[in-house]
């Protein structure tokens, strides 16, 4: 299920100190972006970052719970999105904190996901026969 409008609203003004912030609609959930890049999930108004090597330790208390998955084929299927602490919403300040570390383990993604630039071919020269 996807954010309630109510619960959009919620987090654009939570997550403003960001930047620019659009909610779009995907499988079934929401996907939070801030200036282009998901860094957020949302699921049944519950939010969930994004998580790398780098902001896995700090972001450890989020591992009591289960990560945003899907079911495919008969197995779950885990996605790197821990949820957010509830307590995070009463402290701002560290709200902020953390979905700046998400922010940055999506940009760290988004990087490693750019294909490089095609290789021009060299033109080939062609001789004709005199």
């Amino acid at each position: 299920m996807v954010a309630s409008e109510t619960y959009a609203d919620f987090l654009r003004e939570q997550l403003a100190p960001l930047g620019r912030l659009t909610l779009r609609r995907m499988f079934g959930k929401t996907g939070v972006f801030c200036d282009g890049v998901m860094f957020a999930m949302v699921l049944e108004n519950t939010l969930y970052f994004r998580v790398d090597d780098h902001n896995r330790e700090m972001f450890r208390e989020a591992e009591a719970f289960p990560p945003l998955n899907y079911a495919k084929k008969g197995a779950t299927i885990d996605l790197a999105f821990w949820r957010v602490p509830e307590r995070l919403f009463d402290e701002p300040d560290e709200l902020a904190i953390w979905a700046r570390a998400a922010l940055a383990a999506a940009r760290r993604v988004a990087a490693k996901r750019v294909p490089a630039a095609p290789k021009r071919r060299a033109a080939r020269t062609r001789t004709r026969p005199h």
